[in-house]
């Protein structure tokens, strides 16, 4: 088994609500040692430990017994570090789910046995269960681990596992998902979550596996996209600065490179103006002269004086994709209002916003069907085929090709609220 050392793991737990994520989390920090005896103490009732109010923070969690917000935690063993985010289970904060996963290197989906007829190897999977599986497999998150949890509240923890698994392996079969792998849990427990055992492996669930956190503890990072063509999307633009560093006098462009890589020499050229120019400096976030590749910062001097401005994207002169005005996508759509033709957004491309028109609702999915259907709208929380029609364009690729250069985010012009996750196709 290979251990990735070098770069902190970013993975969400998510599923159907009251499926044991925030209480998993808890397991995690506190069997690895990552909470202080006095928050421990805090999150005592009746004389228990309640796991899940370690991530449970806000006090409408608390009041309801529910998440609602995405919590971020962090933690480390000798092999690793992590970064977790506890995404909300129900159905109405699915837009906080999407967010987490949108950047997660990693998605633990967690199933309840109990909730299941785990006596039936033909069982129905729970639509959320379904749901955050197609949206985390849509958005391309490298890792999906299925945690089949409360195994110990069931008479027969081997047949429930088997029986699950079979379950999830055929959905998963079904909808194109790629399963890193499976495994037996119990958060409340703490059974083969940090430790691989709960005093006699072979007589619970026949599993003779690495336990969860040893599966995470192997899992590989994102890979950044540096087989794209350079594009970066200008979040910044420096006029004067006191670093010592000579720019002759010019601009210094700041954001984040988001594919392929850039060096001094290099001719790039600027959307949506067509401007070209040379990479005269490639600045480090410290102002030291350094090269850079796709998922790390860099601020870009030019070699002269062109119109740049925040939203702008500056791209490779050979290779880059071209403006497009009308795109086909799948959007996952989480406004409480449904998304129908003819309505207008805002569309968020890195950092550049456009208008965008809802020109035809080709089809929504069927979670449990996976039957992609006929329709005229989308309603909250649903996922489909959409064409959009922008005002400006927008350089894009299939999202299959780039998680960033191939993603949107529709806001609603009136309240400025998130309405969508959009991917090109």
């Amino acid at each position: 088994m290979t251990i990735h050392t070098q770069n902190a793991l970013k993975f969400i737990t998510c599923g159907s609500v009251d499926d044991g994520k925030s209480t998993l989390i808890g397991r995690l920090l506190v069997d690895t040692k990552a909470v202080l005896q006095d928050h421990l103490a805090g999150v005592q009732r009746s004389g228990e430990t309640d796991l899940a109010l370690l991530t449970d923070g806000l006090s409408a969690e608390r009041e309801q017994g529910i998440t609602i917000d995405v919590a971020y935690r962090y933690f480390n063993t000798e092999a690793r570090k992590f970064i977790i985010g506890d995404a909300p289970g129900h159905e109405q904060y699915t837009r906080n789910m999407v967010t987490a996963a949108s950047s997660a290197d990693a998605a633990v989906v967690l199933v309840d046995a109990i909730k299941l007829d785990w006596k039936n190897p033909a069982m129905a999977l729970l639509p959320q269960t379904r749901r955050h599986a197609l949206l985390v497999n849509l958005l391309r998150v490298p890792s999906i681990v299925f945690a089949i949890n409360k195994l110990d509240a069931v008479d027969d923890a081997a047949l429930a596992f088997k029986n699950i698994e079979g379950a999830l392996r055929q959905f998963a079969q079904e909808a194109g998902i790629q399963i890193t792998a499976m495994v037996p849990v119990s958060a409340l427990k703490g059974w083969n979550v940090v430790d691989t055992t709960n005093g006699d492996q072979a007589a619970w669930c026949g599993y003779t596996g690495p336990s969860l956190l040893s599966l995470l503890e192997a899992l590989p990072n994102t890979p950044a996209e540096t087989e794209v063509a350079f594009s970066f999307p200008v979040q910044w633009v420096e006029k004067f600065h006191d670093s010592g560093v000579t720019t002759q006098g010019r601009r210094v462009f700041w954001g984040r490179v988001a594919t392929g890589s850039v060096e001094p020499g290099q001719t790039i050229k600027v959307f949506p103006s067509g401007q070209t120019a040379v990479v005269s400096q490639v600045l480090s976030a410290t102002r030291q002269p350094q090269n850079k590749a796709a998922g790390h910062s860099a601020g870009i001097v030019l070699d002269r004086e062109v119109d740049v401005s925040r939203g702008d994207w500056l791209l490779a002169e050979q290779g880059s994709p071209e403006g497009q005005r009308q795109l086909n996508t799948t959007i996952a759509w989480m406004d409480d209002e449904p998304l129908v033709a003819g309505r207008v957004y805002w569309a968020l491309h890195g950092h550049r916003w456009v208008k965008a028109k809802v020109q035809r609702v080709v089809h929504r999915l069927n979670v449990n069907t996976l039957a992609e259907e006929e329709a005229t709208e989308l309603a909250p929380n649903a996922i489909g085929h959409v064409t959009l029609a922008l005002q400006e364009p927008l350089v894009t690729l299939p999202f299959t090709q780039s998680r960033i250069l191939g993603a949107l985010v529709l806001v609603d012009t009136a309240t400025h609220k998130t309405s969508g996750a959009v991917l090109v196709n």
